[in-house]
């Protein structure tokens, strides 16, 4: 047995130098950490290989000799354990399994998420407190991370906002009413929940998450029609008005009453719900005078009171769903008209009208020249008989009435006031009342006004655009065809004059010579004479005369500057404007040495005495330059074209 002592630990160190092992087979690792060295070694007799078997974690480890290695960074929201199988192997015989398992262990390295960004929630108005508007299962976030417990706040975004609304609990994110809603102030609100996966808000590490809740608040059905104008109203409460009016015995009035302090008319008290309100007739007639219209509230009579007598009606008003209604008074009393007369709002009235206008123009307001002036009367006691009133001028025949507008019935030639009195009547019960109409006639301003036109003679104004552009096609046509003859014309009738004078207005531009004589801006007597015929007389030359010597180039502008020889003494007296009045062309022939003067005496149709003035030799020798003048001045009439001077 001693010796079996001392063998036992021999056969056992021989049987493990037999097969593999590894010193630790499980391991706890945290997530997201790298192992950079050997997760474990493994112990491989002589003549045997260690591997992977199959079972084992994908891609997680690898063996290198006989290291093992774990080849990711762990993630314990992907594996929460990792596990390799080893296999020993002699040959292709399978001596030894093993097994290492590792425990990723979390961390917090996830923020918490919602389901959502943005909730719209619609609250109804009439929600009860403590009510649970969002349950907790609609907006409690997912934390990936195992074992963290998520912290809830309610931050409020509209002001005000975090006294309607609380969470249940710091866990417990369920979303709760604390006070009644009020649709007229708090129509939407916006809060901000918040989540936290630490509870100090400095821990490290800690995560958040926000979304966004909208409330809109819905409005209830919480109140009764309102009829209007309310005696007394808030947002919550109307005391409803009631309606008095009053109407004629013996007539039945065709239109809506008149009533006072308006038309009979209610609306939803709920404005968010605002449903159409329905009106009908409870009480307080029994021989069916009045209606009244279901949608309109307008009332109406079907038939004459005969007697003087009060109606005290019970009008209801009810929501279109019947969910609500309420009640009024109105009352009518049926009076006599016998002496009810209108009444002018004003006792006297102020218009303007501009001179010289035409019959029917309207008379401007004179606080307000941009309206006409209208005159209006009622009746105090039955404003439903304002319709009946009717209107005239009673002692001014240049002013009319056209319904409530004043127009002239004449042409006003005269500046000046006008007085005239208007009479207003009842046609129902008779009874009159009148005014003053005081009109400025005023020197117009523009074109004296025109009455304006009448429905018929509008319509007749009105032209598509089609009409226009052909109207304005005809009218250029037209005008092009009168301008082309127009040119026609005046060629025909001027042309030869025109050519005449344009040839002339070359040669002078061609020469520089000028009669000095001629050019004294004092010089301003340039108007014919009084009595000029209607065409000049062409006078005959002078039997035998006698051209002045050239005067020297240096003399010559004092030469020009008195009456050349020859000339009437009326010229040379320079007298009055009745006097002989001299022209002196600037009229130069090439062929000529000279310039032509003409004096004219009293009589256009006088003999006209002509000079000629003879330039220097020089100035002939620059006749071939303009020859082209000659043949339009047809002066070779006069005889001797090839002479130095010229007669007319």
């Amino acid at each position: 047995m001693g010796a079996w002592a001392l063998l036992l630990p021999l056969l056992v160190a021989t049987a493990r130098a037999q097969v593999c092992a590894v010193s630790n087979n499980i391991f706890e690792v945290q997530e997201n950490t790298i192992q950079s060295g050997p997760l474990a070694h493994v112990d491989v007799p002589t003549g045997q290989q260690v591997t992977l078997g199959s079972s084992s974690t994908p891609f997680a480890f690898r063996i290198q000799g006989t290291e093992l290695f774990l080849n990711v960074t762990p993630d314990y929201e992907e594996n929460t354990l990792l596990e390799a199988h080893l296999e020993c192997k002699s040959g292709n015989t399978v001596v030894t399994q093993l097994r290492v398992i590792v425990f990723v262990l979390d961390v917090n390295d996830n923020p918490p998420k919602f389901p959502f960004e943005l909730r719209v929630e619609d609250v109804p108005e009439d929600s009860k407190v403590n009510t649970t508007v969002i349950p907790e299962t609609e907006l409690e976030a997912q934390d990936p991370d195992k074992g963290d417990v998520l912290f809830y706040t309610l931050q409020e975004v509209t002001p005000g906002a975090g006294s309607f609304f609380s969470l249940l609990g710091t866990n417990l994110p369920a979303l709760r009413l604390d006070r009644p809603l009020d649709f007229y102030k708090w129509q939407s609100m916006s809060l901000l929940l918040l989540v936290r996966d630490t509870q100090e808000e400095n821990a490290q590490p800690s995560h958040t998450a926000t979304a966004t809740l909208v409330l809109d608040v819905r409005p209830a059905d919480l109140r009764p029609p309102w009829f209007l104008p309310c005696a007394y109203s808030d947002l919550y409460v109307c005391i409803n008005a009631e309606y008095q009016g009053a109407v004629p015995t013996g007539h039945r009035l065709p239109a809506p009453l008149i009533l006072h302090p308006g038309p009979i008319y209610a609306v939803d008290g709920d404005r968010g719900v605002n449903q159409r309100v329905l009106y009908s007739i409870v009480t307080g007639q029994d021989d069916g005078t009045f209606a009244i219209g279901a949608d309109s509230g307008n009332l109406t009579m079907t038939r004459s009171v005969p007697s003087p007598k009060t109606f005290t009606l019970l009008v209801k008003g009810e929501q279109s769903d019947g969910a609500r209604y309420s009640v009024t008074w109105v009352t009518i009393e049926a009076r006599s008209a016998t002496g009810s007369v209108p009444q002018f709002l004003q006792s006297r009235y102020y218009g303007t009208v501009a001179r010289n206008s035409a019959v029917g123009v309207e008379v401007r307001n004179a606080a307000s020249p941009s309206l006409p002036l209208r005159v209006w009367a009622q009746d105090p006691d039955f404003p439903d008989l304002n319709s009946a009133i009717t209107y005239r001028i009673t002692n001014n025949t240049n002013f009319r009435m056209d319904g409530e507008i004043v127009r002239t019935a004449a042409q006003l030639t005269q500046e000046g006031v006008s007085y005239a009195e208007v009479e207003a009547m009842n046609t129902v019960t008779a009874g009159t009342a009148r005014s003053v109409l005081e009109i400025q006639v005023l020197e117009p301003q523009g074109p004296p006004p025109t009455a304006g036109p009448t429905e018929s003679q509008a319509e007749d104004r009105r032209f598509s655009a089609v009409d226009m552009a052909a109207l304005g096609g005809v009218l250029g046509a037209l005008l092009l065809l009168a301008l082309i003859a127009l040119v026609i014309l005046g060629h025909k009738q001027f042309g030869r004059r025109l050519k005449c004078c344009s040839g002339k207005a070359l040669d002078h531009q061609a020469l520089t010579f000028d009669n000095q004589a001629f050019s004294d801006p004092h010089e301003a007597n340039w108007a014919p004479a009084p009595r000029a015929s209607p065409g000049p007389t062409r006078a005959g030359p002078p039997e035998s005369p006698k051209p002045p010597e050239p005067a020297p180039q240096e003399a010559s502008g004092s030469a020009a500057a008195g009456p050349a020889p020859g000339a009437p003494e009326a010229a040379r007296d320079g007298g009055s404007p009745a006097a002989v009045r001299s022209i002196l062309t600037k009229e130069r022939r090439p062929d000529e040495g000279g310039y032509k003067a003409v004096w004219f005496g009293e009589d256009i149709g006088a003999e006209a005495d002509v000079v000629v003035l003879n330039a220097p030799a020089p100035d002939a020798a620059r006749a071939p330059d303009s020859g082209s003048e000659h043949s339009g001045d047809g002066d070779d009439e006069d005889g001797e074209p090839g002479g130095s001077s010229t007669y007319v």
